[in-house]
């Protein structure tokens, strides 16, 4: 093997360590240590901590707190620790663990801290994403070679070393400095070398990975990188023999794994309580009528809590489904300059969808006032920018914008309903537009626009495939969701997940059309689903900031109108009910929780405007008679399916292989965010800025921000609302049917024998037995274990009291 490939195959190695990040707008959460889930979940924080510098397990702080609240129970506590081998009482426990952190401590490089400083300058500068006024020079040629040549004008650089010389191709420049070191070292000093600025290597890594447009336009590699930060080390003379300090470990991490141990084990047995003991009640329940309406909303943790409020208003039934409901597409709205995908990170998109006017008067409106509007910002942005009229303008307009300031500083309610009242003079898409859905035999890129005849009817069966559907009532709503807030860089990370950090709602409207389409319903007829004339697909969106649910219902018939009206009044009192629970859960007074969230959504300053998915810990899946009445605190992500219409496993494997891989990467993020966040997380709103609208900094420069902000975790500085705790997935199938879709995907089997999430099984075929996994495909029936507990308490956030 040549020198180039060992070197070129050693970075592929290497940077198997480092996870991808996506950028700030299209925020997609993943867990961090995505690279180390080949192994057991203790070593792999135990080397992170070593490569990355950070904490792997909850505080001594945390876990005390927990027990104090009765949310980690004594006696499950007690017999993880005696099988760890600790004798001593756990607060005691708790003591030495407080003591082995104190003395974990790190020293600073400072020649690779000037590296990194110089690094950081030239990544921002070349890799904005439309941000910037002045554009780096040469960015087409890609990153080494625009840094090549910029080099020799940066004061910061030393003209020593290979510096003094930079060859034309990275791969020499990387050569040149490993010629010293031999090749048993080259993928601990690659890994070492990526670790160092962790923020910005996801962030090329995941971006030389997409090949999107920024990366298609001004390119970069892993390689490119490399030599660029080869090149500068060698220029101030650093050492980058791979180190073998093991100073980061922390002594108690094996106590910290026995506590966190029973604290999942406290939330699981509730949660597989719960399921085990409504799928008993399930055989005896009369579920015969057709409901008033059918609702569909996303799996995400705060569907549960409108679910639930929807479902005490009516004669209601929900259902739980991946936010893109099932068609892998990338989107391009009326207004957007550019698409954006709208699937999970593990898919890529199949289709193009673009909306399309309907309505020319209605078009015409929205541009004329839309227009004006897009024609003030420009202007008022030219205007800021410019150094020349700068001045001129804070002297002209300051006046008014210290007006505005204080009105969303101190009236930010007011502010919420002039904001929506001005909304309504500007039609939305959806008032004159619809998604182009039918197959238009032309092509956006690689992608084909629009879905044939045979893919429609495919995604909208394999929809009511997974969720179980048995009978179809009137409305049928797909309900995608999005957040609402100003000010806010993380904005895109409350929109939804499975859409890749974008709003569900273009999802929802593009099933809910192929669904009204007659040669598909009698399509879907012919394969057993009996979907009845007078059934009307309609697309929603739920804002979970305030809890509104928006109904898309531009073209639905008169004859539904009393329906729409019903639901609608319906819909406004689950939000009111749900709102309440929702600001209570933020310390503000329940009795204001419309006023409230609208408040939160429209103030400038607020650094919470919800609460995102903080408090996941569990995953169902299966009927939503399993959950229904009972509150599970938001913190469970809901999947329908009914094993009894999936003879095959077909349904499940797609669940298993999909949603359940996605939730457990954002169970990871929010888990490693919160236990460390200086290191997995992005640190306070307060003093973060963003950079190149791809991410954010802490302070004026250094590394981007991995993570998610203190402010989505912490209900003050070192008191956490969201618990740490690793994804416990509960399904109702039999054990069976499990095993053999494990079997035949190494990557699941993977994680669990790892420990990166738990596996119970409810087998309603085995008298509803509970059977929880172990190891290597073996199971331990837990039933007994799950009835010793009948009286622990629903698992509140370490917040509440």
């Amino acid at each position: 093997m040549s020198t180039e490939s060992a070197i070129r195959d050693s970075i592929d190695e290497a940077a198997t360590t480092v996870g991808s990040l996506w950028p700030i707008h299209s925020f997609v959460t993943a867990n961090p240590l995505a690279g180390f889930e080949d192994q057991p979940f203790g070593e792999a924080v135990e080397q992170a901590a070593t490569l990355l510098g950070g904490r792997g397990f909850p505080s001594a702080q945390t876990f005390g707190t927990a027990l104090e609240r009765g949310q980690i129970d004594r006696v499950i506590l007690e017999e993880e620790l005696t099988e760890a081998g600790y004798e001593d009482d756990p607060e005691t426990l708790l003591d030495r663990m407080a003591d082995a952190a104190d003395a974990v401590n790190g020293d600073a490089d400072t020649a690779a801290d000037h590296v990194d400083k110089v690094l950081t300058k030239w990544l921002s500068a070349f890799l904005d994403e439309g941000s910037a006024h002045w554009s780096m020079p040469n960015r087409e040629a890609g990153f080494y070679t625009a840094f090549r040549g910029m080099a020799e004008y940066d004061s910061d650089i030393p003209d020593e070393g290979v510096v003094a010389d930079l060859p034309e191709a990275p791969i020499e420049v990387i050569e040149a400095v490993l010629k010293s070191y031999p090749e048993s070292q080259w993928v601990p000093i690659f890994e070492e070398q990526l670790a160092a600025l962790p923020g910005w290597t996801r962030f090329i890594k995941q971006r030389a990975e997409d090949e999107g447009a920024w990366q298609s336009t001004y390119p970069i590699s892993l390689e490119g990188y490399l030599a660029a930060r080869l090149a500068l080390l060698d220029a101030v003379d650093a050492n980058i023999e791979p180190s073998n300090d093991v100073s980061n470990t922390n002594p108690a991490d094996d106590l910290a794994q026995a506590f966190l141990r029973a604290w999942e084990a406290t939330y699981r047995e509730d949660l597989v309580g719960t399921v085990a003991a409504q799928s008993q009640s399930m055989d005896d329940s009369d579920t015969s009528g057709r409901p008033d309406a059918q609702l569909v909303f996303c799996i995400d943790t705060r569907s549960e809590v409108i679910r639930r409020h929807i479902e005490a208003t009516g004669d209601y039934e929900t259902y739980g489904y991946a936010g893109f409901f099932g068609i892998p597409m990338e989107y391009q709205g009326y207004d957007d300059d550019v698409s954006v995908d709208v699937c999970p990170p593990i898919l890529d998109p199949q289709h193009h969808i673009i909306d399309c006017p309907t309505d020319d008067d209605t078009q015409a409106r929205h541009d004329r006032r839309s227009g004006m509007r897009a024609a003030a910002a420009d202007v008022i942005e030219i205007l800021e920018a410019n150094a020349a009229t700068a001045y001129g303008y804070v002297e002209t307009a300051g006046s008014g914008y210290g007006l505005s300031l204080a009105a969303r500083t101190l009236v930010p309610g007011r502010v919420h309903d002039l904001i929506d009242a001005a909304a309504e003079l500007v039609p939305d898409d959806h008032e004159f537009c619809e998604p182009l859905v039918h197959h238009q035999h032309t092509y956006s890129g690689d992608l084909p626009v629009g879905l044939t005849h045979e893919e429609k009817v495919a995604y909208a069966a394999t929809a009511f495939d997974l969720m179980g559907f048995k009978e179809f009532s009137r409305l049928v709503v797909f309900t995608g969701h999005a957040s609402e807030t100003a000010n806010n860089p993380y904005d895109s990370s409350l929109d939804c997940g499975a859409c890749a950090g974008n709003p569900g709602g273009p999802s929802a409207r593009v099933l809910a059309k192929v669904c009204n389409d007659e040669a598909v319903r009698a399509e879907l007829r012919d394969r057993g689903f009996d979907i009845p004339e007078d059934t009307i697909f309609v697309a929603g969106q739920h804002n979970t900031t305030t809890d509104e649910v928006e109904l898309f219902v531009d073209d639905v018939p008169e004859s539904h109108s009393d329906d729409l009206d019903q639901l609608r009044t319906d819909l406004t009192t689950a939000r009111e009910n749900a709102t309440t629970e929702r600001a209570e859960a933020m310390g503000a007074d329940g009795s204001t929780g419309v006023t409230e969230t609208e408040r939160r959504a429209a103030d400038w300053a607020e650094t919470r405007p919800e609460w995102g998915l903080a408090g996941n810990a569990g995953f169902v899946i299966g009927p939503r008679e399993l959950t229904s009445g009972c509150d599970l605190d938001g913190r469970a992500f809901l999947h329908s399916y009914d094993w009894s219409t999936d003879p095959n496993g077909d349904a499940l494997e797609a669940i298993l292989t999909g949603p359940m891989v996605v939730t457990q990467w954002i169970n990871a993020q929010y888990y490693f965010s919160t236990v460390d966040n200086a290191v997995y997380g992005s640190g306070s709103k307060v003093t973060q800025n963003p950079v190149g609208n791809v991410g954010v900094y802490q302070g004026n420069g250094g590394d981007l921000m991995a993570g998610l902000p203190l402010q989505s975790l912490m209900i003050a500085d070192r008191e956490p609302y969201h618990q740490p705790l690793r994804l416990s997935t509960v399904v109702h199938a039999p054990v069976e049917r499990i095993t053999d879709i494990l079997a035949d995907h190494e990557e699941l089997t993977e994680i669990l024998d790892n420990n990166w999430l738990s596996l119970t099984v409810v087998d309603p075929t085995q008298d509803h037995r509970v059977f929880h996994y172990e190891e290597s495909l073996e199971w331990m029936p837990v039933s007994e274990q799950t009835e010793a507990h009948p009286e622990m308490p629903n698992a509140q956030a370490v917040a509440d009291d």
